[in-house]
């Protein structure tokens, strides 16, 4: 008996629910796959859950949950003119408004009513359709999609923010009249990259860049000493006032200020009358990311042969998300994701043991992004999704439509409030949390787990000055690597370039990037620098009972299947901002790490005995001995000198004197140092503990590196990059029986002979901007992953990279 399609739609309405305001509403692509209104088959929206499903997959969601009723959406490409001209970017970044321009066309879309299992269709708008129906449609096509909405809420927090020093700034009338050109920094006699310091008036030059280029660092100086907090850069005051660039130093950031007019005109500034002459802040950085390093990680200006199929899917840039999009393409190069999320798993099999919103489990995520990455599915020439009906006016292009990974994002950065913003992120900082994310999801089901494929085991020998040794292990993921540019194998050249360089800049000349000559340091070197012995200062010996100087020495417990090298290429410049080492590592395609394997405890080594730092030693100060006898022999009172040195962190004999000099009339100078003086080496000032976690350093390490350099956070910041392993706990260490130590039952491990596989390289200033690119060794041959652009790679830039991906060659 055939069922009028109106009648089987009515005998459904108890599966159509009207959405409210707080339900998400998935319109825009298929929970399971990439599949969206623009694909052949279109997007079906369950009436019930609001979840979207595509044409092969809406069948499986039937048979789970029983819903028969959807609203099909369906886009067809518009046809729009080939020389519609491109936008020049304002932003660094790619796919959002003001970034670099994507050209996306537009598309009609069309809907309709389907009930399963039989797919009858009824038309969309029809005044015949059931009210509820009607409501429910009508809502859906009026809401944002739950994507759509993440993305918004993402973007407000990166608007340029009013500053609250600009609206009751105080101005200091030093008589000073600033004219509409001549400029020149007051304490040096650079005349370009100038700030006016709204307070007092005083120009001055802007930081100098890793490079050397750059101001001379007076403008921040001049705060430091001054505390004066906002400054305009001069050359982009406009009649747009909003365009200018201020920044505040308090804030660390470009700000707007609402008051600049009155302001500048304090100074006798008439802003109407200037023309825009330098870059602002914003604008150089951009135009820094389309230098040499940017054409030459993207390999721009080659014949890049696009590749398309199974494995050769590009991942489009969904605002700022480079880092993550080159780091999973890496990951699922490797044989343990391919096997876990796309070999031995089916889309259908994840669809079944998720839960009820697919969209929120990791598991049905990553098993999408791998089918979506490596089916082929989606790796075709754009012109092949056409329409029919367009098909003959269209050409084939290299470019790809590639998949967007809005809800691999969404699930991954649920724990992470920075991955789910739109703004830049670290590259190895997400791989890391990523890889955490998935080893949390197999608990109890290790045996499963692709991400143990990365992970090794590290032993640090510490030899104690008893004798006496300790051995503490951690596991990790990726082996981080110093570049020690002392071992660099240029150095007549580099010495050459420095003194041409200082030539140009003696005549007021700047180097073009054809004749920049960076350090080339061999891969070599770096893994040499990660197992050469370390001191250990303030290492509390439970031989000794006291803190003391130690020797640390590194090597690796297990070989990972899959190697990943971190080369640290960010320091702290003067101002303690994180920096670009502008250095090139030479890696070969074949390393031998061997001779890195811990020997563990020998035969004839005697243990640390086990135990706890006793309280009342391990917080006792002990003075430098050599400092105090120089300190003694001027003179000076034996006890006194032992606090100066303790309190200066026994940095040197003139920091010690100039400290006791200031301090000897203070009342407690003659309490013995045993009556709780120990204390007061480890009470800091809060805020410079905040300045250190706010670059992103541990609490614990930020307070252990501020004792270390006597509270200097410049200091403090050199000394955690020079103990990059450096905890509270490991300068404490004093067993090797803590059954805390993780073992290594269940690690991979193997030969020590690997092949390069993988590189993820990074363009830009710092992590916080710029842009990554993948090169992938497949089939033979690199590839270039440049978001969702994928080719043949010409000249793959190993020298450049960020993260180095190797596999363990058996056998």
């Amino acid at each position: 008996m055939n069922i009028e399609p109106l009648d089987l739609l009515r005998s459904n309405l108890s599966r159509v629910r009207i959405p409210e305001p707080t339900n998400r509403i998935f319109k825009n692509e298929c929970c399971v796959s990439f599949d969206t209104p623009r694909s052949e088959g279109g997007l079906f929206i369950d009436l019930y859950t609001f979840l979207a499903f595509g044409k092969d997959y809406v069948g499986w969601n039937y048979e789970k949950t029983g819903n028969p009723v959807y609203l099909h959406i369906k886009q067809t490409k518009k046809l729009v003119p080939e020389d519609r001209p491109s936008k020049k970017p304002t932003l660094l970044a790619i796919g959002v408004d003001g970034g670099f321009d994507n050209n996306e066309v537009e598309y009609e879309e069309t809907h309709s009513i389907v009930i399963l299992p039989e797919y009858v269709s009824l038309p969309f708008p029809s005044v015949e359709l059931p009210e509820k129906v009607r409501l429910a449609v009508d809502a859906i096509l009026l809401a944002d999609g739950a994507e759509r909405k993440e993305q918004l809420a993402a973007w407000t927090a990166d608007k340029k923010q009013v500053s609250p020093y600009a609206m009751n700034l105080q101005q200091i009338d030093n008589s000073v009249v600033i004219p509409p050109s001549g400029w020149k920094c007051s304490k040096c006699d650079k005349t370009d990259n100038l700030w006016l310091n709204l307070t007092d008036g005083m120009i001055l030059c802007g930081r100098k860049n890793w490079d050397g280029s750059g101001g001379n660092n007076h403008a921040i100086e001049h705060y430091e000493q001054t505390r004066y907090p906002l400054a305009v850069k001069l050359g982009t005051i406009t009649a747009d006032l909003e365009a200018a660039d201020v920044f505040s130093y308090p804030e660390g950031d470009s700000v707007l200020d609402p008051q600049l007019a009155q302001h500048l005109a304090f100074f006798g500034i008439d802003f109407s009358s200037l023309q825009k002459t330098e870059m602002t802040t914003a604008e150089r950085e951009l135009d820094q990311n389309t230098n040499f390093d940017w054409n030459r990680i993207q390999e721009s200006g080659q014949e890049v042969d696009p590749i398309f199929g199974p494995g050769y899917t590009g991942l489009v840039n969904i605002g700022n998300s480079c880092y993550m999009a080159a780091t999973m393409q890496v990951v699922f190069s490797t044989r343990s994701f391919i096997s876990r999320y796309y070999l031995n798993q089916s889309l259908k099999k994840a669809f079944e043991v998720s839960p009820a919103d697919p969209t929120v489990d990791l598991n049905m995520q990553l098993t999408k992004l791998g089918h979506g990455l490596l089916s082929g599915k989606y790796s075709v020439p754009a012109s092949e999704n056409d329409e029919k009906a367009n098909l003959a006016t269209s050409t084939t292009t290299a470019k790809q439509e590639g998949i967007r990974p809005h809800m691999f994002k969404a699930v991954i950065a649920a724990s992470h409030p920075e991955f789910s913003s739109v703004r830049q992120q670290d590259a190895l900082e997400f791989f890391l949390h990523f890889l955490d994310q998935v080893e949390r999801g197999h608990v109890g089901k290790t045996e499963l787990d692709p991400a143990r494929c990365f992970k090794f085991g590290i032993e640090d020998r510490i030899l104690c000055s008893s004798g006496k040794v300790a051995y503490n292990r951690r596991h990790d993921y990726i082996l981080s690597l110093n570049i020690p540019l002392h071992e660099a194998t240029n150095k007549e050249e580099l010495e050459s370039f420095h003194k041409l360089k200082a030539e140009k800049l003696a005549e007021g000349m700047e180097m073009t990037g054809d004749e920049i000559v960076r350090p080339r340091v061999p891969l070599e070197a770096c893994l040499a620098n990660f197992s050469a012995p370390e001191e250990i200062h303030d290492f509390y010996s439970t031989a000794l009972k006291t803190k003391t100087t130690a020797l640390k020495t590194a090597g690796l417990t297990s070989f990972p299947d899959y190697l990943v090298l971190h080369m640290r290429r960010f320091v702290m410049e003067t101002g303690w901002v994180p920096k670009k080492l502008d250095v090139y590592v030479d890696v070969p395609d074949i390393i031998d790490i061997s001779h890195m394997r811990s020997k563990g405890h020998q035969a004839g080594e005697e243990l640390l005995p086990d135990g706890v730092p006793n309280e009342e030693d391990s917080n006792k100060p002990l003075a430098n001995e050599e400092i105090v006898s120089q300190l003694v022999s001027m003179g000076f009172n034996h006890l006194h000198c032992q606090k100066a040195a303790i309190n200066t962190s026994n940095v040197g004999v003139e920091e010690a004197m100039n400290w006791l000099l200031s301090h000897m009339d203070d009342p407690d100078i003659d309490i013995p140092i045993s009556e709780g003086h120990g204390k007061e080496t480890s009470n800091f000032d809060q805020s410079k503990v905040d300045t250190l976690i706010s670059f992103g350093f541990q609490e614990d390490i930020a307070r252990k590196a501020l004792k270390a350099s006597g509270g200097d956070i410049e200091k403090a910041t050199d000394w955690i990059f020079s103990n990059p392993d450096a905890s509270v706990s490991s300068m404490d260490a004093t067993t090797s029986n803590d059954t805390s130590i993780p073992n290594d039952v269940g690690l991979p491990d193997g030969g020590g002979r690997y092949r390069l596989i993988g590189v993820v390289s990074h363009s830009g200033t710092s992590t916080q901007c710029g842009h990554y690119v993948a090169h992938i060794l497949k089939d033979g041959r690199w590839v270039i992953f440049n978001d969702d652009k994928v080719g043949a790679s010409i000249n793959p830039p190993k020298e450049m990279g960020y993260l180095y991906f190797y596999e363990r060659l058996d056998g």
